[in-house]
């Protein structure tokens, strides 16, 4: 194996992944366990006036996406998926993840929202 810009490349998204998936599950596990709301749909520093409204779905978002990653480093470990495979369900897992946590706290802080109560 010849050590190159794309080896270094498969490396670094590899141990990136071990980060992401400890935030995004901790990240879960103080939504659903701890309560902490405090980090549920923000945007530009703020959490919305109800962010226990939408922290079922941010939880769910950070779960899912968290799981996805801990078996895709399970998988590379194993040896099961080859490097096509896991790079490309790591990256789509990845932008999905950052799609909907901006989607979410999007509509969380919407204006039209801002008349119902």
């Amino acid at each position: 194996m010849v050590f190159d810009i794309s080896v270094a490349m498969t490396w670094i998204l590899f141990l990136a992944l071990f980060p992401i998936c400890f935030v995004w599950l901790r990240r879960a596990w103080r939504i659903a366990v701890k309560r902490d709301f405090s980090e549920v749909a923000i945007k530009q520093g703020e959490a919305p006036p109800n962010p226990e409204k939408f922290a079922p779905y941010e939880m769910a978002i950070n779960l899912i996406a968290g799981v996805i990653v801990v078996c895709v480093i399970v998988a590379v470990l194993g040896g099961f998926w080859h490097y096509e495979v896991w790079s490309a369900v790591a990256g789509s897992t990845i932008w999905s993840k950052f799609i909907a946590s901006f989607a979410l706290s999007r509509h969380a802080h919407a204006s039209w929202l801002k008349g119902k109560a």
